[in-house]
């Protein structure tokens, strides 16, 4: 499922306009987003959390040339499957 069909599913479902449902959707994702760029950790029950992994610089090698490059500290988000929803697809 991607955004436009989560979109249509709202609407359908609540019997409001795709332009409404569309507003929603926006609004739930950019507050989510801008929650992680805080450093916050989102957690939805029954769904799953997001947590922001760091990792630390490092000096890596280039595979073509074999070269030494310094990889810089990054954060990357992170998703952790919730009980209740593993163990639903896993049905």
């Amino acid at each position: 499922m991607n955004k436009s069909e989560l979109i249509e599913v709202l609407a359908t479902k609540k019997g409001i306009t795709v332009k409404k449902a569309e507003e929603v959707i926006n609004i739930i994702f950019n507050s989510l987003s801008a929650a992680m760029i805080a450093g916050e950790r989102i957690e939805i029950r029954g769904f799953g959390s997001f947590v922001i992994n760091e990792y630390k610089g490092y000096t890596g090698r280039n595979p073509k040339t074999g070269a030494s490059i310094a990889v810089k500290p990054k954060k990357l988000p992170f998703f952790k499957v919730g009980k209740e929803l593993k163990e639903r697809v896993d049905k």
